[in-house]
């Protein structure tokens, strides 16, 4: 049973198999995505302060993204490289990658849990928390970060999973996570008028449960790969290589903090509290996109890496083709929403008039570029998974880094309305890093394929 899971990857139809392994995938991010934004749902209607406590949950956004981002380093970094050695169908190695990388998991959590506890009220700071939001803030944080190693285990191992065929697991490690997050929520936050403790608390007791979960399984006796004690030290020929391919998602996830902080100090500086609270709404309604095509993606990538693995063009080029057409599709339908139902994605977080009116207004602005969002992830990532660490890299930064951060600071120089001028950065660099990212794939793509062929022979 072990070995069909993998063997399939390399035989069954792609269309069929995409389907098989994306809807879980998918499944699990938009579940993965409930788990985000139900503390923000919640917190956001509280009957006191709200308002500002769901501004104060969004200061700690960045914070979070850097905890998920060091998960993405060693999970999205490892596992296409165990896809690619069971495509040559070496599984020790792929074993040993699995094993080394629950080590640096583990230290890395350590490392960061004492860091955010150290500095984390300097940082909150930094990120744009006001004397009315700070207190929310690090009431949220400095529950959640002693969560840390939870978070990091699960999301850092669930690819690993996933990567092997076994979606359907991979997918109940978010749902279980998920399901008792959301029950918890409300009886943490309202009855036991917890507030936003309350929320920080019920994620992390949720994450705990899904990285048992997780554990269990790799450990187990369905799993292909397994974690074996005596395979945890880090190799460097394994993990140098997993931290290569990993930093492109790592960059990708974790400048959503450094953005995040350039745009609430901007906002702060601009518009105050309530434009950095209308940006604690438009991030999350840009979740709603990213999360279900990091599931589709995600849901490809075995496909992909295993059969460039096994040097089998004609599945790499029919799946990317399928991922291709579904990614943009997706893209275009959210796009089109939120252009013309902007009030009742922010109504989801907030009914406070002032706060929805606002945000109402920036959320045409911010999303007008998320139409070819779908182009740019579903080619950055098929980089990924060819194990292109350089190309990927690039494409990672060149959004968020090279166009993005700097028309936060440089269009409130030439655009009257200062507000107006930071929101529209973000469509901008998604229309310029999109297009970029497509040309760049359509030029190596062909040429990638053909120089692994000529390896295999």
């Amino acid at each position: 049973m072990k070995q069909s899971a993998t063997n399939k990857l390399g035989t069954q139809s792609v269309g069929k198999l995409l389907m098989e392994l994306a809807v879980p995938s998918i499944t699990a991010q938009i579940i993965n995505m409930l788990y985000n934004l139900v503390d923000r749902i919640y917190i956001g209607h509280m009957p006191d302060g709200g308002t500002l406590a769901l501004t104060g949950v969004g200061v700690c956004f960045p914070i979070i993204t850097l905890i998920s981002a060091f998960s993405s380093l060693i999970g999205t970094g490892g596992a296409p490289q165990a896809a690619i050695r069971m495509g040559e169908k070496n599984d020790k190695a792929a074993e040993r990658i699995l094993s080394g990388c629950v080590t640096v998991l583990l230290i890395l959590s350590i490392i960061l849990t004492a860091i955010f506890l150290i500095f984390g009220r300097n940082l909150l700071l930094l990120f744009g928390a006001s004397t009315d939001t700070l207190p929310y803030a690090l009431d949220y944080m400095n529950i959640y970060v002693i969560g840390t190693v939870f978070v990091m285990t699960s999301l850092g191992l669930n690819p690993f999973i996933s990567t092997q065929g076994f979606a359907r697991t991979s997918m109940l490690t978010v749902i279980i996570g998920a399901v008792i997050n959301i029950i918890l929520d409300p009886i943490f936050i309202f009855i036991f008028d917890m507030g936003v403790k309350g929320a920080a608390l019920a994620t992390i007791l949720s994450q705990c449960v899904s990285a048992i979960w997780v554990l269990r399984f790799l450990t187990g006796k369905r799993t292909t790969l397994r974690i074996k004690l005596s395979q945890m030290r880090p190799e460097k020929k394994y993990i140098f290589p997993v931290l290569a391919l990993g930093m492109s998602p790592f960059i990708m996830e974790s400048t959503e903090s450094l953005l995040s902080i350039c745009f609430n100090a901007s906002l702060q500086k601009f518009g105050g509290d309530l434009a950095v609270g209308s940006m604690t709404i438009l991030t999350s309604s840009m979740q709603i996109l990213s999360l279900p095509l990091n599931g589709l993606t995600q849901g490809a990538q075995p496909i992909i890496s295993y059969n460039y693995g096994a040097g089998n063009q004609e599945r790499v080029q029919k799946a990317f083709r399928l991922l291709f057409i579904s990614a943009i599709s997706y893209s275009c339908t959210y796009w089109l929403l939120n252009m013309l139902f902007p009030s009742f994605f922010v109504s989801l977080f907030s009914n406070t008039a002032e706060l929805k009116s606002m945000a109402s207004w920036a959320l045409r602005i911010y999303m007008g570029g998320c139409f070819i969002t779908g182009v740019q992830t579903g080619c950055q990532r098929t980089f990924v998974a060819l194990g292109q660490a350089k190309i990927s890299l690039f494409l990672a930064l060149l959004r968020k880094i090279i166009l993005l951060i700097p028309m936060i600071y440089i269009f409130p120089l030439f655009i009257q309305d200062k507000v107006f001028a930071v929101f529209l950065a973000e469509p901008v660099a998604d229309i310029l890093a999109g297009c970029t990212t497509f040309t760049m794939f359509m030029l190596s793509f062909n040429k990638i394929l053909k120089k692994r062929m000529s390896i295999l022979g």
